[in-house]
């Protein structure tokens, strides 16, 4: 005993010492000068050498996301696109818009077959699925303009993870076994090319796996930067693979294809700042309308996941959902979205007012023909990363489904995204089946379809405090909504906030999800008894956070112990 007792003291003692890279359970990460949380340790540590070697935030999450780009296939990508909120230690704030575009050749009704139906699941499978990328376009735009470092020094960890290889993991496994199964078929040829060892069989857990192509496109962008991904050799393998297979993305749609700097959508929730995504991305929207209405209740004195709050986040998801359902797109395409409406505490009020404390309200059945949501893939992934001057950043990216479209440009070693499939893709339809028929996301050439990605960041007194974001589908939303009211209503630590068990409810169809571990079977009976419908699954999205601690100097960060390889990693 005593010599246990000597070995645990020893542990102590080494642990005040060095840095600790790993969390245990709902202990957070510690560290003073940067951290980094992603959902694979390699990108994890990629970033944190950036901000070791004197590297910024933008510089950290341009190299963190490139990283993953090769380690993370099924979510990290230069195929697909995604959103990237920045908040200054100094106070300022700004963020970039890369969702993907329809090609110049989309039409409204590019899904349909003759009898009017979605054709062979065209908006979610084969290359009409593909909208143009935006990932190299708002990655390089963000370093353009705020990178401190060399643009080729930041690719070049992913050019030697993808040339030298890394370990498979057992989260490929699925992915490797359905490609095996399908190469054989021309339009998956590339990617056996890519994914399988020889073309012709699964690497297994440990093994090392290569992507040389991969790394060649990579060589591409870091010599020319976003023209070595949207012109020359890499836009010409895209477009020619699209031409042969019956694509629409062209050489003029790569190279038209342009990021977006924007500025932060914003809110008040007890006295913090919200800093969130605008449209294209509805989370923010709806994080704010959210909030503004549970702002209204003392959740603190009801408790953390008590049957109560539980109700109440039910009722404020409930609205803010419809909302997002019936009023928002593209911003460039619809242009008297009601935002300040929205967001404002006004309209919060008259919601709040609505909302019976012991009775579930009934999503409205009289708008059912006009809108119901569709089917959003839970495959994205999202970074969070503070600097020493505590610089953050939360970014958020995808290819929508699991590994995208499936499809590998062959030559160019990177999966392409699936992102059509956000668009609405029967105008005027909507079916109870989830199809979704509404004016303001509707496919139009050149058009960015909606999205749940919310990168999301809560500030006091104009310095960041809490950097969050995750996957998970539509259910990204609610996701980020816990994650933080867990923080600043229940004063858990970033850890405990982002493992506490998840609920999921977004309006229409009229029903709860529920996490299928850690809610009490006494606490779903009262929740049912209140007039809601449950319904269990598995885990709920995979978030990564960052806390700052300003007056004692430390920074916390956790990654999801949902995640399979997620890790924070500190220095």
């Amino acid at each position: 005993m005593r010599k246990i007792k000597s070995l645990v003291c020893l542990f102590l003692a080494f642990s005040f010492c060095f840095p600790v890279f790993s969390q245990t359970g709902r202990i957070p990460v510690r560290a003073e000068n940067g951290m980094v949380a992603t959902s694979h340790y390699l990108a994890s540590e990629v970033g944190k050498d950036i901000l070791a070697k004197g590297g910024n935030a933008i510089d950290a999450s341009v190299a963190t996301a490139f990283a993953l780009a090769v380690t993370l296939p099924s979510a990290g990508n230069i195929g697909g696109g995604g959103f990237l909120l920045y908040h200054g230690g100094d106070g300022d704030k700004t963020a970039f818009n890369f969702r993907e575009k329809a090609p110049m050749a989309a039409t409204r009704d590019m899904f349909l077959g003759p009898d009017g139906k979605i054709k062979d699941n065209s908006n979610h499978e084969g290359l009409l699925s593909v909208g143009v990328p935006g990932t190299v376009a708002g990655l390089y735009k963000a370093h353009q303009k705020m990178g401190s470092l060399a643009w080729a020094d930041l690719l070049q960890p992913a050019i030697e993870l993808a040339e030298n290889g890394f370990e498979s993991t057992y989260r490929m496994n699925g992915f490797l076994n359905w490609i095996k199964e399908h190469k054989d078929e021309d339009l998956y040829a590339a990617t056996a090319e890519a994914f399988l060892k020889n073309g012709e069989d699964i690497y297994k857990p440990g093994e090392n796996f290569k992507q040389p192509d991969l790394a060649k496109t990579l060589k591409r962008i870091q010599k020319n930067g976003a023209d070595g991904f949207y012109k020359g050799k890499t836009a010409k393998l895209m477009a020619d693979f699209m031409k042969e297979h019956g694509g629409l993305i062209t050489e003029e749609d790569l190279a038209k294809y342009e990021a977006e700097e924007v500025k932060p959508i914003t809110g008040t929730y007890r006295g913090y700042e919200i800093i969130a995504m605008p449209p294209p991305s509805s989370g923010g929207v709806a994080v704010i309308e959210m909030l503004n209405i549970l702002e209204g209740f003392n959740l603190e004195k009801y408790g953390a996941n008590s049957a109560t709050s539980l109700h109440l986040l039910t009722e404020a998801m409930r609205r803010a959902f419809s909302d997002r359902a019936l009023h928002l797109g593209d911003p460039n395409f619809n242009p008297e979205m009601p935002l300040e409406k929205l967001t404002s505490k006004e309209y919060a009020k008259d919601l709040t007012e609505s909302i019976q404390l012991k009775t579930a309200s009934v999503s409205d059945s009289a708008n059912f023909n006009k809108v119901h949501l569709q089917y959003e893939s839970p495959q994205t992934t999202h970074i969070s990363i503070v600097d020493k001057d505590r610089n953050s950043v939360s970014l958020t990216y995808t290819l929508e489904h699991s590994y995208g479209s499936k499809i590998v440009v062959e030559g160019a070693g990177f999966l392409l995204n699936n992102e059509m499939g956000d668009f609405n893709p029967i105008p005027g339809y909507t079916d109870t089946n989830g199809l979704i028929g509404t004016n303001p996301n509707l496919v139009a050439p050149g058009k960015r379809m909606l999205s749940s990605m919310s990168p999301t960041i809560v500030s006091r007194n104009g310095k960041p405090l809490l950097v969050i974001g995750s996957p998970g589908g539509r259910a990204i939303i609610n996701i980020v909504l816990q994650v933080i009211v867990n923080t600043l209503d229940y004063k858990m630590n970033i850890a405990e906030a982002i493992e506490s068990p998840r609920i999921h409810h977004q309006w229409l169809p009229d029903r709860t999800r529920f996490e299928d571990w850690g809610f009490s079977p006494d606490i779903k009976k009262i929740y049912e008894e209140m007039g809601h419908e449950i319904y269990e699954g598995g885990s709920s999205g995979r978030a990564m956070g960052i806390y700052i601690d300003w007056e004692n100097h430390i920074i916390y960060g956790a990654a999801d112990s949902r995640s399979y390889d997620g890790r924070a990693v500190g220095y």
